[in-house]
């Protein structure tokens, strides 16, 4: 059987639209969750709660502002091609500059480790200089290159989520004495390998369109 026939696409329609309705409930309670760790932290692990003590501002911004990345980035790709595209697009670059500039001040404060701050403040670096780069593309009129900066930006931002689950993961089947080194790693591979798997998807792109164009 042709596996585009209309009988396989109906068949997976409905699988699609669960996975993406699961992913974006799961999306909204992460972002929703984090926003209110902002308030609600006595939970927190000793790590963490040294750096509410230390920074009584800058933490709940930073947490307020990333939770809504979460939130605001699917949103604004989703309004592609609306007359809300724009009012999205700049509400979330606002919160995004603010989320990555106060990045590295949470990093730095009373690190679980180097590596891992390290980790954090090259995120917030990239996630900040993909932003700008995504922004004066549009203004320059280069619509492909925003969308694509824009696409690499939701995969850096995704790494909030790919931390959480990996050291979720870590927590529940890995050794608890090799957790610091861990979390160092996640620190860094949590956003760089969504990053590298989209540049991937997008440089496929890139060449198929090319060849399209010249064929």
């Amino acid at each position: 059987m042709n596996v585009g026939s209309p009988k396989i696409v109906a068949s997976l329609r409905w699988p699609l639209r669960l996975t993406l309705i699961t992913l974006a409930l799961f999306v909204t309670y992460a972002g929703l969750r984090a926003i209110s760790e902002a308030v609600y932290n006595d939970g927190f692990p000793e790590a963490l709660a040294v750096k509410v003590e230390l920074l009584p501002i800058v933490f709940p911004v930073h947490m307020v502002t990333g939770g809504l990345s979460l939130l605001l980035v699917p949103i604004t790709l989703f309004a592609r091609g609306t007359t809300w595209h724009r009012f999205w697009g700049r509400l979330t670059a606002s919160d995004i500059l603010l989320a990555g500039v106060t990045a590295p001040f949470v990093a730095w404060a009373a690190p679980v480790t180097v590596v891992s701050a390290a980790g954090f403040t090259a995120q917030s670096v990239v996630w900040v200089g993909l932003l700008l780069v995504g922004v004066w593309n549009i203004r320059h009129g280069r619509i492909v290159a925003h969308q694509n900066c824009m696409l690499l930006v939701a995969a850096v931002t995704s790494g909030a989520l790919f931390f959480r689950i990996y050291l979720a993961l870590w927590a529940g089947y890995g050794d608890r004495h090799y957790f610091k080194d861990f979390y160092a790693l996640d620190a860094w591979i949590a956003w760089m390998l969504p990053l590298f798997v989209m540049a991937m998807i997008l440089r496929y792109k890139s060449k198929r369109r090319a060849s399209l164009n010249s064929a």
